[in-house]
């Protein structure tokens, strides 16, 4: 009964909704460390390797093909980039030097590593790159070319190392006063943001029915061109495929859509979540159990890789001059997107909870461009 295409899609809605409904409904301790994408993930996992749901189905493929560009559109609607600039200043330069350590990070990782791993991972890598620099839809926009396996390496080294890298965030509240004598930070620098947050304008929450005709239209109008333009362009093997075009297109449309009145249109945000998830789910069906038996490898080589960033980091806000406040949600909004962010900056300021929001988005718009270049920079290794 499963195993045709509305029966597949019930399981995963039913395994996407079930997890938030814990999350939501009870607020259990083990979110914190295991949040529901892992389980969201793995769940299909078994269920595709036990039988109850198949490994192939074209429910799969067309999610790929238009699910996931449209969460890719609608999630790009959110950005400001203005707003960014004129609340965050030079925290923004702090947030993009920790991307420059996730970029720079994953191929001196994967070249440490590299006699170790199978050639396979070297997906995985561009996928957790994804992530760490914007979040889980960058994820799966860059790993839409990765097998299965190698997504799953990547969902099992976000979590696992977000459980070592976030009370690290949270912690560095404590250091605030030698933070600031190591970077030499302005002591206003935070009632500043504080200020600029306070004269921020609020998009309406309140969605009506037009508004999600406005965003189906879009994000659909948006998927055809980017797959038009990709069709004309040529493929790059192993750098660049059609899909590569078309998930680059996408992410580019969404850039420019964000400077036009489509971005007050409420309700982008959460459609776009509630579809990434699906497709999670969707890529979890997909995954053999037997590759993840690779984890610990990749897991060691992750581990390497966020030092790395936190190093960037630091030498972002010695740079520019920031508090620590601002350096702990530049890397949340990287490592852990808009989910994590707003956890650090409510423990470091809970003023400053726009913000990461902000910074977060900006890591959406950077992730999925940056995480191409990552995993070229791997594959380029891998190869040398």
């Amino acid at each position: 009964m499963f195993h045709s295409s509305a029966g597949t899609l019930f399981i995963l809605l039913a395994i996407v909704s079930f997890f938030f409904f814990l999350e939501k409904q009870f607020k259990w301790k083990i979110f914190q460390y295991l949040p529901p994408l892992i389980w969201i993930y793995t769940l299909p996992v078994l269920f595709s390797n036990t039988g109850v749901i198949p490994h192939k189905c074209d429910l799969y493929s067309g999610l790929s093909s238009y699910a996931l560009p449209m969460f890719i559109v609608l999630m790009l609607l959110e950005v400001d980039f203005m707003a960014v600039v004129r609340v965050i200043g030079r925290g923004l330069f702090v947030m993009l030097m920790g991307t420059v350590g996730v970029v720079v990070g994953g191929p001196i990782a994967y070249l440490i590593f590299r006699s170790q791993l199978e050639p396979y991972m070297v997906g995985g890598f561009g996928a957790l790159a994804g992530s760490w620099i914007g979040g889980t839809g960058n994820m799966a926009a860059v790993g839409a070319d990765a097998t299965p396996e190698a997504m799953g390496l990547a969902v099992i080294a976000d979590n696992m190392v977000y459980i070592i890298w976030l009370p690290i965030l949270l912690a560095s509240k404590g250091l605030a006063s030698k933070f600031q004598r190591f970077t030499g930070a302005d002591k206003d620098r935070v009632s500043k943001m504080e200020s600029a947050v306070a004269n921020l304008q609020q998009k309406s929450k309140e969605v009506e029915m037009q508004h999600v005709l406005y965003l189906a239209l879009i994000g659909i109008a948006a998927t055809l061109l980017a797959r038009a333009i990709a069709s004309h362009l040529p493929v790059i093997d192993p750098y660049i495929s059609t899909n590569t075009w078309r998930v680059l297109s996408v992410t580019t449309i969404g850039i420019l859509l964000s400077f036009t009145p489509a971005r007050r249109i409420p309700g982008s945000q959460p459609i776009a979540m509630a579809i990434i998830y699906l497709f999670v789910a969707s890529m979890g069906a997909k995954a053999s159990l037997e590759g993840l038996s690779d984890a610990p490898i990749f897991l060691a080589a992750a581990y390497v890789w966020i030092f790395i960033h936190g190093f960037f980091c630091l030498l972002g806000a010695r740079l520019f001059k920031v508090d620590v406040h601002t350096a702990a949600i530049a890397s949340a909004a990287n490592i852990g997107g808009a989910a994590s962010a707003p956890i650090v900056a409510a423990c470091h300021r809970k003023s400053l909870v726009p913000v990461s929001v902000l910074m977060a988005l900006i890591g959406y718009a950077l992730g999925t461009f940056m995480g191409y270049v990552t995993l070229w920079l791997c594959q380029w290794v891998s190869q040398m």
